[in-house]
């Protein structure tokens, strides 16, 4: 049987994958880990929970309250919040564990738990497994007036974060209009407040969750809506979250849609300008496109690159301790402010650079020119062949020769499926589909099952 728990947390289908029961053991599993680790010694130890939308949510929360709470722990319910929201409470208020209930991007049905260690981190692989081993054994309940209490936030968390990410800017964004999709999630309500309580004049879309609607054509992972509304509002840009709001993509005033290494190109570049940029350094993944890097370097700026994930790109920011990482996703870690990807964040640093510039975000992003980019996955074949494969190495040695320095080559295997993912970025579209399509039928010839 494998881990429950994967790179972010434990995720699967709600009620089938992810029930109130499993909700329930591993909260219990995580207090009892953390009190033979000590950390409950002296206090009274104390959780914070929060969710998404979503409305396995509200069953799953409550299950993690009741175990918290079974096992000597005082758990405050702040409700529907930003993941990163949640972060930022658990260290602020300095409790021993913070909970968040969310399967971010994912489709409704889906949903996840996520630990957040004091201080507002993730929760340590080694941590994580103590809870997983310890998950159904038998364990002495506390009674009496060791039982934990269950108390529901009054809405001073929501407030308390919102004046946190107004805080973080030096420049108020009075004269912009600001289009922000919400994806009906955990952003609806502190995301447009954040925007209005720094000056934005703000057209809301998609901030209305009913429990079933969450990520549903909305957000960051489909803009379509956003990218119409910024043009018929006459907008200076538009900003997109996903369901928990750990991520941000925006769009220009023409419409045209801004990823996550263009928001982070710009913001790196802000922060070096301002001092604030930890060795003059970005951290992103392989994935970013290969445009970010070389404006980066024209740009005086070294691209540290980890492998695909945002927990990767938190990694590598603590252990060198620098300011600024993400994903070409939306994932944007600004360690000065936030432990972990904070979409309104992001949101409200890049509108500032507007304001701050008089630059139109069109402008603004012009510095990092993407370059075309072809991705093709080829199923049907023995991923766990692709690293040894000495045909395979030598066509993707020959491609990267032929690309130079305007272009480059990445195989990923699938970590779960049959499958090889291909993707060339060139000078030119039809180079880049021409060289994936090379390399794809050399994969599908060389890796045949």
């Amino acid at each position: 049987m494998g881990r429950l728990f994967g790179t972010d947390g434990v995720r699967g289908l709600a009620n089938r994958d992810v029930t109130a029961e499993l909700a329930l053991g591993l909260s219990v599993a995580a207090a009892r880990v953390l009190a033979a680790q000590g950390q409950f010694v002296g206090h009274r130890p104390r959780a914070i929970v929060g969710r998404d939308s979503r409305v396995s949510g509200e069953f799953l929360s409550a299950a993690v309250a009741a175990g918290l709470a079974s096992a000597g722990v005082d758990v405050l319910d702040v409700g529907v919040l930003p993941t990163p929201a949640v972060a930022y409470l658990t260290a602020t208020l300095g409790v021993d564990l913070g909970v968040v209930l969310s399967a971010s991007h994912n489709a409704m049905p889906d949903n996840g738990i996520k630990f957040l260690a004091r201080g507002g981190l993730k929760l340590d692989d080694d941590l994580e497994i103590e809870i997983e081993d310890l998950l159904g054994q038998e364990w002495a309940h506390p009674v009496g007036a060791d039982v934990g209490r269950v108390r529901l936030d009054n809405g001073s968390a929501g407030t308390s974060y919102v004046n946190h990410l107004v805080s973080t800017i030096d420049v108020g964004l009075t004269g912009l209009r600001i289009a922000v999709d919400c994806a009906n999630g955990a952003a609806s309500a502190v995301g447009p407040e954040a925007l209005r309580a720094a000056g934005a004049d703000v057209v809301v879309i998609n901030a209305s969750p009913d429990g079933r609607n969450i990520n549903e054509k909305c957000g960051s992972t489909h803009p379509e809506q956003l990218q119409a509304v910024v043009v018929a509002s006459e907008a200076d840009l538009g900003v997109a979250f996903d369901g928990d709001a750990d991520r941000c993509l925006a769009v220009d005033h023409t419409g045209r849609l801004v990823d996550g290494d263009q928001i982070m190109g710009v913001l790196a570049i802000a922060m070096r300008e301002s001092g604030r940029l930890v060795d003059d350094t970005l951290v992103a993944t392989v994935m970013s496109n290969l445009g970010l890097r070389l404006a980066m370097t024209a740009q005086g700026i070294r691209t540290l690159v980890t492998g695909v994930g945002d927990r990767y790109v938190l990694e590598a920011m603590r252990a060198g301790g620098y300011s600024l990482g993400g994903e070409q996703s939306g994932h944007v870690i600004m360690a000065e402010h936030a432990t972990t990807g904070d979409g309104v964040l992001t949101a409200l640093q890049l509108a500032a650079r507007v304001a701050g510039t008089g630059r139109n975000l069109a402008k603004l992003v012009s510095t990092v020119q993407r370059l075309p980019q072809t991705l093709v996955n080829v199923s049907g074949v023995d991923r766990a062949r692709a690293a040894t494969d000495d045909v395979l190495a030598e066509a993707v040695r020959t491609s990267e020769v032929e690309l130079g320095e305007t272009g480059r080559v990445l195989l990923r295997p699938s970590g779960t499926e049959p499958l090889v993912r291909v993707m060339v970025e060139a000078a030119s579209q039809p180079d880049a589909d021409r060289i994936a399509g090379r390399l794809a039928d050399i994969v599908r010839d060389r890796l045949a099952l």
